[in-house]
């Protein structure tokens, strides 16, 4: 039996690393993991780097998986691509699922004014995390968050606020957690619930997203 390509689009300044719980067997799936490239600019459409992010796709007919702002990628790049099927986890399916929140940060340009600084010299900061809770948290930040680069992070933050999607892909499936307070679940519509999922379920609760994926690539 031929096996399913799978492709895999890690969250905003994240790596590969998220995706080590998720138990998908090696016999059925052929995995592939892609890596956030850097913008040409802070200018470039998000439709010129999903076609240069399609270009790392090489199976033909794949299914393209992704976390967050990487669900909100796969569904760019799904428009280069003949796919399989495109699956994203706590993530959004166009603009009217963003929190309203996202709205006037848009208009105000207040994402311009995110610490990004913050996390492209996360080791730097680190060191004033005080107490167990926070070091630990530090500690997980240090070990996801890998992606750091300055333009990277201010032209995705950019992307994510600034996104227009529209007309929602009919090849789509949604995982969504109840507990998501980066996207509420209020504002989700016609997706696979997740109860006591947060954002960052893709971790903590890879075991049943796992099955669940692999039911939706065995039907």
């Amino acid at each position: 039996m031929k096996k399913i390509a799978i492709y895999l689009v890690p969250g905003l300044a994240a790596g590969p690393e998220i995706f080590e719980n998720l138990e998908l067997s090696e016999d059925k799936y052929d995995i592939h993991y892609l890596k956030w490239i850097t913008p040409i600019a802070i200018e470039e459409t998000i439709a010129n780097y999903a076609m240069r992010m399609s270009e790392e796709v090489k199976a033909e007919n794949p299914v393209l998986i992704g976390v967050s702002f990487g669900g909100i990628m796969v569904q760019e790049m799904s428009k280069y691509l003949k796919t399989k099927k495109v699956i994203i986890i706590s993530s959004v399916k166009h603009h009217e699922e963003l929190p309203k929140r996202y709205q006037f940060v848009k208009f105000t340009k207040a994402y311009k004014l995110f610490p990004t600084k913050v996390v492209s010299n996360f080791e730097d900061y680190a060191q004033y995390f005080l107490g167990k809770s926070l070091k630990k948290r530090a500690d997980i930040y240090k070990k996801y968050l890998s992606v750091r680069s300055k333009l990277y992070l201010n032209w995705s933050i950019s992307n994510v606020v600034q996104w227009q999607q529209t007309a929602q892909n009919l090849n789509i499936t949604h995982i969504h957690g109840t507990d998501d307070h980066v996207f509420p679940i209020k504002n989700i519509d016609n997706c696979i619930k997740i109860e006591g999922g947060s954002h960052v379920m893709i971790i903590t609760k890879a075991k049943r997203i796992s099955k669940i994926i692999d039911t939706l690539l065995s039907c």
